[in-house]
């Protein structure tokens, strides 16, 4: 899981982040609203927790053009605002729940698994397997690629299965081992160029020299990353 936090109190950040690493959730930390709101706009997350006064940006405003936007993500709002005029004002606009301060940490993270839990079941039938990010369309079912609109029709059933997999945990970085493991179901015991082979043929297949998809983090493996463009392939 992936949340992206956007609060300006560095110790709040740092209690939230030691309880993330326990719990095995990446948190991203940002302290302005306005380039927290940017920074939201360029990744794909999970959840998003915001606090109410931010400079930049107040959360208010971020969870109100978020929602405009048709955008369907978990919110959940930390304030130091408790009056109930002010929490129908912060759920008006856009948030799941809403947290005030000072709070527990075990708190925080009983409504972050609730309000993900409310989003993972409201998933529509149809779209289960479905993963649409912002070049791609792929369909579980019935196979399909679409590249900016494209159909991508070339892929062999091993190559589909290894793109799925990474679009699925789109910038987590995995190792040949954990690749082989997840997508073959085994391990190749001393041979795992065969990963090398199928991120190469995707390449080939669905990238372009200005949009690289498929990203070589040198040392540890390979990451899908469709958002930003770096130079490390």
């Amino acid at each position: 899981m992936k949340i992206l936090v956007i609060e300006d109190n560095k110790s709040v950040c740092s209690m939230i982040e030691m309880f993330f690493a326990k719990e095995g959730i990446e948190g991203v930390f940002v302290n302005d609203g306005l380039e927290g709101y940017q920074r939201f706009k360029n990744g794909t997350w999970d959840a998003l927790i915001v606090d109410w006064m931010l400079p930049g940006m107040d959360g208010v405003t971020i969870c109100r053009k978020i929602r405009e936007e048709k955008l369907t993500v978990p919110i959940i709002m930390l304030t130091a605002k408790d009056s109930e005029s002010d929490q129908v004002l912060g759920l008006e606009m856009g948030a799941d729940d809403y947290v005030t301060k000072p709070f527990s940490p075990l708190t925080l993270m009983a409504r972050i698994k609730a309000v993900t839990r409310r989003y993972q079941s409201q998933v529509p039938k149809d779209m289960e397997g479905i993963i649409q990010t912002e070049h791609f369309n792929i369909n579980k079912t019935t196979r399909e690629v679409i590249v900016d609109g494209t159909p991508i029709t070339n892929l062999t059933p091993k190559e589909f299965d290894l793109l799925y997999y990474l679009a699925e945990h789109p910038r987590q970085v995995f190792s040949r081992e954990q690749l082989l493991e997840s997508v073959w179901g085994y391990q190749f015991y001393g041979d795992e160029r065969t990963v090398d082979v199928h991120i190469k043929r995707l390449r080939k297949k669905v990238e372009t020299s200005s949009q690289p998809f498929f990203h070589t983090v040198w040392g540890v493996g390979y990451k899908f990353d469709d958002t930003t463009k770096t130079d490390e392939i």
